[in-house]
């Protein structure tokens, strides 16, 4: 079994007039292998899930992991709250979208309103997914969460103890 391919990194890009942004290379290479359907001199596909008031950012999934997440909530009861509120976010809010031949995509003005997106885009890796921010939002919530986190532990605390609380790790 080879090695699963995970985004990973951060980076900024310009947007311009058009919503054009280019993709991180590394982050291509991640969606490449994440798309069945991809062969060499096709572009990527994947999805840009964009619902839930509450995110200040979008989510972007290879096919094969929104492939994994319309399969749980295919698993859910038919007509459950639980069910119709993730197909709203997971269906009904998001786009399909593929990677251009120069390595960029198109965020539509909705997009780009939705996150306060204009002159320049940051990208982070986030394991099987990756997020644009606004960079200025993403600088303030970051700041923010790692105080929060930081509140929380011991000074002298080292995170990798986290992964030791894995099971089967």
């Amino acid at each position: 079994m080879g090695r699963r391919l995970r985004f990973r990194g951060e980076s900024r890009h310009k947007v311009d007039t058009k919503g054009r942004v280019s993709i991180p290379a590394s982050f291509r290479r991640v969606l490449e292998a994440g798309d069945p359907g991809w062969v060499d001199g096709k572009n990527p596909e994947f999805v840009i899930v964009y619902g839930d008031s509450r995110r200040k950012y979008l989510e972007c999934y290879t096919i094969n992991a929104i492939e994994e997440v319309d399969e749980k909530i295919e698993a859910l009861p038919r007509g459950s709250k639980e069910r119709k509120m993730l197909e709203r976010l997971f269906s009904g809010q998001s786009v399909d979208t593929s990677v251009d031949e120069t390595g960029r995509i198109v965020l539509s003005a909705k997009l780009r309103e939705k996150i306060g997106l204009s002159g320049e885009a940051f990208f982070i890796a986030s394991g099987d997914t990756f997020q644009i921010w606004n960079p200025e939002t993403y600088d303030t919530e970051e700041k923010a969460i790692e105080e929060e986190w930081l509140d929380d532990l011991p000074e002298d605390v080292d995170p990798l103890i986290f992964l030791d609380q894995v099971q089967g790790g």
